[in-house]
């Protein structure tokens, strides 16, 4: 038996040094969201409402009625939960609609859509069936096509976007057995060899990796004469000699995913499908997430529209004392719930993703902010719904169906949406980038200051360019103008709620926010990256005051436009009034929690001293080891790839 080879040994710092080094240095332009953080409350960088152009809508509406005919007539979502497979005859039919090449420009073959309606596009297809969603989302968000957009040169372009737009699928292989979100511990090697590399490692969970014809590989260059090696990105044939799916994983949902484990032995990739340089891997990742990961929130906008249908049509025919349940203020505060974050979603979605199309703002935050809130209250809304159906949420739609009633997936639902808060950067992980993006400006001023390793010469430095950073910006933190009761008058016409009032709690409370990280870096100093509690609540407080201001201009862009202004001011003021209540009580818990004490006691469950609280249960789960073996070599059992023909 070949032994496991030795971890890669990265301390705590080598890991941060890694991340540093992948994130954009640079900001190509003006972030919204970053401003928020820092006190200063931009409105113009978002309203009025930006909109996309008169080709694009009249190109995006014509894909959206052909996909949503396709949705209606011949997607059987029933069979694909069944069968746990999307079936092949579906696979040809996006093929033929275009649906694999909607972000791809025309000139390669692709539908040349926009990022507003790509992301339409995935919230009408993943409410027919989240799998397809999940398929399509990363063949073109994270796949081959979106790296080589940004990153590839012209004849990877020439060469692999018209394969990618007709339907060859695509997948993203970073993750290993051992290496989650620390990529410094990397282990699939890309040793050069001539004019090739030569791969070998193994990559888990490789959405759409079973049916892939291409793939995206994230494999460690040793550095050597003439390579400066790291972490670097390539596209390999999926069929290439020495590649090997060697299991198709199976999950709590999503259960028509296509994901496996996927070995590489001793495979050969010329370096024409390098992309980029070598090193650049990591910093082509995450680039390619920054809105990429606006699919995700795509799709939890489309699980919120279905759970408001399903909770509004069930709350008015089910009767409980003598009224519709939803009439009782037990249940209605939830379909409330449901309606009002529904409309902020597809606020802060539709916002983002116009902004991606109009390249003049950095919207990396608000990308990461987009999938991080719209991950987490999706799954609280498709709670809320399984609640409010009662013991028919928690029934499958097959059991209703055969009993005689209307087969409704709520308990489906929930499965499917509760790995977006895992997919592509977990919540925790969402919090921690986020929060090194929002005190960008600090680090960039004050950084050495806290910084252990520097030199007193440097920290003179430091304070120097802190002190002026500082004196400047601190007074301007004081008074602002969400406390001139005049503020922001346009966003109270006659007969409309007042969300003039909502904008101004935002002004003075990103003012607030901003006050709070200065008292943080001041208390903790170096310390601030450990105390992620509080850097979450700082996030999380943030994430409810754009996805405010996202409401706010929605609504009014909506009513110049004659679109339901007046129920979209009903809905964007019901959402607000929910948002101050979670972050007022964010703010409280920012100084008063129970940090301290659980960190105590976490570390006393660690080293065994509660193992007694454990006893009188057994245990269910079979043997083996916590992490799979991720020696190199070749396959031991049979390839199960199964490209879709």
């Amino acid at each position: 038996m070949t032994a496991s080879p030795p971890k890669q040994a990265v301390t705590a710092r080598e890991a941060r040094q890694v991340a540093e080094a992948a994130r954009e240095q640079d900001w190509r332009g003006p972030s919204f969201a970053k401003e928020l953080f820092l006190g200063r409350f931009r409105l113009d960088l978002i309203h009025p409402h930006p909109v996309p152009g008169d080709d694009a809508v009249r190109r995006g509406e014509q894909f959206l009625a052909k996909l949503r005919d396709f949705c209606e007539d011949e997607v059987d979502s029933a069979r694909i939960e069944r069968e746990a497979r999307i079936p092949d005859e579906t696979v040809t039919r996006l093929r033929e609609l275009g649906a694999f090449g909607m972000k791809i420009d025309t000139r390669y073959g692709g539908l040349g859509l926009t990022q507003v309606y790509y992301n339409k596009a995935l919230a009408l297809v993943g409410s027919a069936n989240p799998a397809i969603g999940a398929l399509l989302s990363a063949h073109q968000s994270i796949g081959v096509p979106q790296p080589l957009k940004l990153f590839g040169t012209q004849e990877q372009r020439d060469r692999y976007l018209p394969r990618c737009a007709r339907g060859d699928i695509s997948a993203f292989l970073l993750t290993e057995p051992d290496v989650g979100s620390d990529p410094a511990r990397l282990a699939t090697a890309a040793v050069p060899d001539g004019d090739d590399y030569v791969l070998d490692g193994v990559k888990l969970w490789t959405t759409n990796g079973v049916v892939a014809d291409l793939l995206v590989v994230m494999a460690r260059v040793p550095e050597s004469e003439g390579h400066p090696g790291g972490i670097t990105a390539f596209v390999v044939e999926a069929d290439s000699e020495g590649i090997t799916v060697e299991h198709r994983n199976a999950f709590m949902g999503l259960r028509g995913i296509e994901n496996g484990v996927t070995r590489f032995h001793g495979v050969r990739v010329p370096a024409g499908n390098r992309i980029g340089p070598e090193g650049a891997g990591l910093k082509i990742a995450l680039t390619t997430l920054n809105t990429g990961r606006l699919s995700l929130p795509a799709m939890c906008v489309g699980a919120g529209k279905w759970c408001l249908k399903i909770a509004r049509e069930w709350s008015g025919v089910r009767e409980q004392w003598g009224r519709p349940i939803g009439r009782h203020e037990a249940v209605g505060g939830k379909v409330a719930f449901i309606a009002a974050t529904t409309f902020a979603l597809e606020a802060v979605l539709d916002l983002s993703s116009q902004l991606a199309d109009d390249h003049r703002n950095d919207i990396r935050i608000e990308a990461a902010l987009a999938k991080l809130y719209g991950s987490e209250m999706a799954w609280r809304m498709a709670d809320d719904l399984v609640q409010i159906r009662g013991g028919r949420g928690f029934e499958t739609a097959e059991s209703l169906a055969a009993r005689g009633e209307r087969a409704v997936p709520a308990e489906q639902l929930l499965r499917d949406l509760r790995i977006n808060r895992i997919f592509e950067g977990s919540t925790e992980i969402m919090h921690l980038l986020i929060a090194r993006e929002a005190v960008d400006a600090h680090l960039s001023v004050a950084g050495d200051l806290i910084d252990p390793d520097t030199s007193l010469q440097d920290k003179a430095r430091a304070g120097a360019r802190a002190g002026g950073f500082y004196a400047r910006w601190l007074p301007k933190l004081v008074t602002g103008p969400g406390q001139l009761p005049t503020s922001y008058g346009a966003f109270h016409p006659t007969g409309h709620a007042d969300l003039a009032g909502h904008l101004r709690y935002v002004e003075r409370t990103s003012r607030r926010l901003a006050r709070s990280v200065f008292y943080g870096m001041s208390r903790w100093q170096g310390r601030l990256e450990t105390k992620q509690g509080f850097l979450g609540r700082i996030v999380d407080i943030g994430a409810e005051l754009f996805a405010m201001s996202a409401a706010c201009v929605r609504a009014e862009h909506l009513r110049q436009r004659g679109d339901h202004g007046r129920e979209a001011y009903q809905l964007a003021d019901a959402f607000c009034r929910q948002a101050r209540v979670r972050a007022d009580e964010l703010f409280g818990r920012l100084w008063t929690n129970a940090d301290a004490s659980d960190r105590t006691l976490v570390a006393a469950v660690l080293d065994g001293s509660h193992t007694w609280l454990e006893h009188g249960i057994v245990d269910p789960s079979g043997d083996g080891p916590w992490i799979a073996d991720v020696a190199p070599g070749p396959a031991a059992g049979p390839d199960r790839h199964r490209p879709v023909p």
